[in-house]
């Protein structure tokens, strides 16, 4: 995943400009069916039952993962081609942290669940 640039900017001014930052106490995943970039929001799916889920995370070295399966509720709509997924700070609105492309893009239906098993979304620095 990459970070996002108000992210960068936080760590940054955190590490380097004695700048605080709080970590948000609860992160959550979002669902696009339009990718997220560094100057773009990207389109996030709506209706259908679909809510951002909130994420617990293990860090070691340099990468945090997935604790446990995120998974979202039973589709009553279309979602339609779900091809990333985001990491915000806010079950809604709120600041982008982190954005993937999926390896390998999903299309939900009515009665789909999307999920992603524990372990499966990986955030790595290099």
């Amino acid at each position: 995943m990459a970070f996002t640039n108000y992210l960068e900017t936080k760590l940054l001014e955190h590490t380097f400009s004695n700048t605080a930052y709080t970590s948000p106490s609860t992160v959550h995943v979002a669902l696009y069916t339009v990718a997220p970039t560094d100057s773009s929001t990207g389109t996030e799916v709506t209706g259908g039952g679909y809510a951002r889920q909130s994420a617990g995370f293990t860090t070691s070295g340099n990468e945090a993962t997935n604790t446990a399966a995120i998974e979202y509720p039973t589709a009553t709509a279309a979602y339609g081609t779900v091809v990333a997924v985001a990491v915000l700070d806010s079950g809604s609105g709120g600041n982008m942290l982190a954005y993937a492309s999926l390896t390998a893009n999903k299309t939900i239906g009515i009665g789909d669940v999307f999920r992603i098993p524990a372990g499966d979304l990986d955030i790595t620095l290099d």
